[in-house]
C-alpha cells in the first residue's frame, strides 16, 4: 500500500499544472467533497438504489460505550448500483487528487497522514472522533 501510496502522490505532483495555489487546491478539495456528497445524494433521490431512513438512534440507557455500535443505525438501506458506484468512486478519487496535492504543498506524505491515523484509531479505538 506504500508504495501506491506514494506514487499516486507523486502523479498528482507531477501532473497538477493549473491550480498549483494553495488557495486553489484548497477550494477544489472542498468542490471535490461536495461533489462526493451531491453524488451519493444523487444515488438516493434520483437513481433510488440507495435509501435513507433516518430516525433518532434508539440507544437503551444502561449501554456501555463499547456495545454502542450494535445500536447505532447508518440509516441507509440499498447499496449503490453499479452506475452510482462508477459516480461515486470518480468522485471520490477527485477528492484523494486534491487531498494528496494539500499533502504536497506542506510537504506531508500522505502515507504517512494514513499511517499515523490508523495508529490512531487502532490506539483509541471507540474514543476516537467521539
Amino acid at each position: 500500500m506504500h508504495e501506491k501510496c506514494s506514487d499516486f502522490q507523486s502523479a498528482v505532483d507531477e501532473y497538477l499544472i493549473r491550480h498549483r495555489s494553495v488557495l486553489d487546491i484548497m477550494t477544489k478539495y472542498q468542490e471535490a467533497s461536495a461533489r462526493v456528497n451531491r453524488a451519493f445524494a444523487k444515488s438516493v433521490t434520483e437513481c433510488g438504489c440507495v435509501q435513507v431512513n433516518a430516525a433518532r438512534q434508539q440507544i437503551p440507557p444502561d449501554t456501555e460505550y463499547s456495545n454502542l455500535k450494535q445500536f447505532m443505525s447508518s440509516h441507509l438501506s440499498g447499496e449503490p448500483c453499479e452506475q452510482c458506484k462508477e459516480v461515486l468512486t470518480r468522485e471520490l478519487g477527485h477528492s484523494l487528487f486534491y487531498l494528496a496535492a494539500l499533502c504536497n504543498l506542506s510537504g506531508i506524505s500522505l502515507n504517512e497522514v494514513m499511517r499515523q491515523e490508523f495508529n490512531t484509531v487502532n490506539t483509541l479505538g471507540f474514543f476516537h472522533l467521539s
